[in-house]
C-alpha cells in the first residue's frame, strides 16, 4: 500500500506563503495523477490543485494565481506553494496520487490568521 506523507503546514498570517511537500513511499512518474485537497471545519473536502499528464495542471478558480502545485518525480514528490493566503485558506490539506486507487495523506494543517 502507497504511503503518502505530507509536510509543510503550520500557521501564517494572511498575506503570507507556505510550501506544502507530499513524499509517495513507491515510484511514481509523470502518467500518476497528484493532487491537493483541503477541508475546513465544517465544510466539505474540495480539490485546490491537480497535476497530471506530465505538467498539466488544474486549479480551484479561488487559489487561481496564488497557488502553484509541483511534483518532481525523482523525489515521487508533490508540492504546493501557497502564497498571498487568506483567512479563508484554513483548512487540513490532503494531498492524493492515483496510483491503482486513489491513496490519501493523512493530513496537514494550515491556518491563516487574519
Amino acid at each position: 500500500q502507497v504511503q503518502l506523507v505530507e509536510s509543510g503546514g503550520g500557521l501564517v498570517q494572511a498575506g503570507g506563503s507556505l510550501r506544502l511537500s507530499c513524499v509517495a513511499s513507491q515510484s511514481i512518474d509523470s502518467g500518476n495523477t497528484m493532487g491537493w485537497y483541503r477541508q475546513a471545519p465544517g465544510k466539505q473536502r474540495e480539490l485546490v490543485a491537480t497535476i497530471r499528464n506530465g505538467d498539466s495542471t488544474n486549479y480551484a478558480d479561488s487559489v487561481k494565481g496564488r497557488f502553484t502545485i509541483s511534483r518532481d518525480n525523482a523525489k515521487n514528490a508533490v508540492y504546493l506553494q501557497m502564497n498571498s493566503l487568506k483567512p479563508e485558506d484554513t483548512a487540513v490539506y490532503y494531498c492524493y496520487l492515483v496510483l491503482w486507487k486513489i491513496n490519501w495523506g493523512q493530513g496537514t494543517q494550515v491556518t491563516v490568521s487574519s
